[in-house]
């Protein structure tokens, strides 16, 4: 828990902590734009979103502060809201209101495995490279869309997919990536929401001067009340049935491996470890993370999870619970301002899922691919994830040919029985 006296314990003040804070929260802020423009595809409305990505990001945040005591904020995650729009709803064509219900069950089912301490044996029983590999797949994923979004990568018959034109709305999205990429190389503070502001200044003459009416900006006023017309909108009955258990189980596998490694990289390069070097109250910070992705669930949210963009403010010396606190209140204005964030096209959002997708590559490093009894599954899952839209098929393919090599080549002594559970899950899921 969180307490004042503490800061002296850790060698900070109250005025490093909050800058710290800011920093975080400036390096996090861009999902309060991207967010909602990816889970508005579905059909929620843009504004509701954008009212449930701040209420989930201030209160998950909040009681990682409180609770928790680690300086990491925790808002929806990259990845997680892809799973959402093009998996759960676009592939398995269920309703954005079945689909946040399969959200709160995965918080629900993600707090029991913490509580009970669960979640240790099934994190051992995945093989590293498959989680390297998925983080990876999840990655190039979230380009795709990016790519897509752009129109930069357009659908061609003829050769499945292909480079768009490029016209004034592209070239603007390729200036934005390039202006982007320069800021983050600089290390200027807050980078990614800095080139979506500037992409879409960018990008305010487009729809007038040269056409195209999705690029047309327009703004008729600045502020608005919040809209909570997601709040409790959920489908609890119909999301609870077998055939959607492998949503359920995706969004627990991937928001654990997603929170676990973003929990032990930032205390192993920040030194927030306990006196066993585990990361510092990584079970209650897990529970946070459940609790997250169970509000996500109720007020209109893809899952919350730990950012690794928290790297930001604990760099700038924080250290304790008192960032994330600071960092959560920064959150709070943007519940009035969801006219004008509407405003933000899809080309300006697109370079920070690009970047996304970068930062997301970098477990791949970690593969040994001379051994191909790793490296085959591990490609398979990182592949086939972009490939076919489907985070959940990456997974499936990529843990039954990890099981189905092992035996065949006699090493069924690197198989867990909790491996064959899950061998036994994803199988069901192909059926079903």
């Amino acid at each position: 828990m969180f307490s004042f006296s503490g800061l002296k314990k850790d060698h900070t003040s109250v005025s490093t902590e909050i800058l710290a804070g800011i920093s975080s929260f400036l390096a996090t802020a861009y999902i309060i734009v991207v967010n909602p423009s990816i889970l508005s595809q579905t059909g929620m409305p843009f504004p509701a979103v954008l009212t449930a990505t701040i209420l989930v990001s201030f209160f998950s945040s909040m009681m990682m502060g409180l609770y928790a005591n680690n300086p990491i904020l925790v808002a929806p995650g990259m990845g997680l809201n892809a799973f959402f729009t093009f998996t759960a709803v676009f592939t398995y064509k269920l309703t954005w209101q079945v689909a946040l219900g399969t959200v709160f069950w995965s918080g629900i089912f993600f707090l029991l495995l913490s509580v009970f301490n669960i979640r240790s044996y099934i994190v051992k029983a995945i093989p590293k490279p498959l989680r390297y590999a998925i983080a990876s797949g999840i990655g190039l994923f979230i380009t795709l869309i990016g790519f897509a979004n752009a129109k930069f990568i357009i659908a061609n018959p003829a050769t499945m997919i292909s480079l768009g034109n490029l016209n004034a709305a592209t070239l603007t999205f390729l200036a934005g990536l390039l202006i982007t990429v320069v800021l983050l190389i600089r290390n200027v503070k807050g980078s990614i929401l800095i080139g979506i502001v500037l992409t879409t200044l960018l990008a305010w003459p487009i729809g007038r001067w040269w056409g195209g009416s999705e690029t047309v900006i327009t703004i008729t006023k600045l502020v608005a009340p919040p809209d909570f017309s997601l709040l409790f909108q959920l489908d609890l009955v119909n999301s609870l049935k077998w055939s959607l258990a492998p949503v359920i189980l995706a969004f627990v596998f991937t928001d654990m491996f997603d929170s676990l490694s973003t929990f032990v990289g930032l205390s192993e390069a920040s030194g927030l470890l306990d006196e066993n070097g585990e990361p510092r109250n990584i079970r209650r910070s897990l529970i946070v993370d459940a609790f997250s992705t169970t509000v996500a669930g109720l007020t209109g949210s893809s899952p919350g999870t730990a950012y690794i963009e928290s790297a930001v403010g604990i760099e700038q010396g924080g250290k304790t619970g008192l960032t994330a606190v600071a960092g959560a209140v920064l959150f709070l204005p943007f519940l009035f301002l969801s006219p004008l964030l509407s405003a933000v096209p899809a080309i300006a959002t697109a370079p920070a899922l690009v970047l996304v997708g970068v930062f997301m590559m970098k477990p791949v490093v970690k593969i040994n691919w001379n051994e191909l009894h790793e490296a085959f599954p591990a490609f398979l899952a990182m592949v086939l994830i972009p490939f076919t839209y489907s985070i959940t098929q990456g997974i499936i393919w990529g843990f039954l040919s990890w099981t189905v090599l092992h035996i065949l080549t006699g090493r069924t002594r690197e198989i867990s029985l909790a491996l064959i559970i899950i061998d036994l899950f994803a199988l069901l899921a192909l059926i079903f």
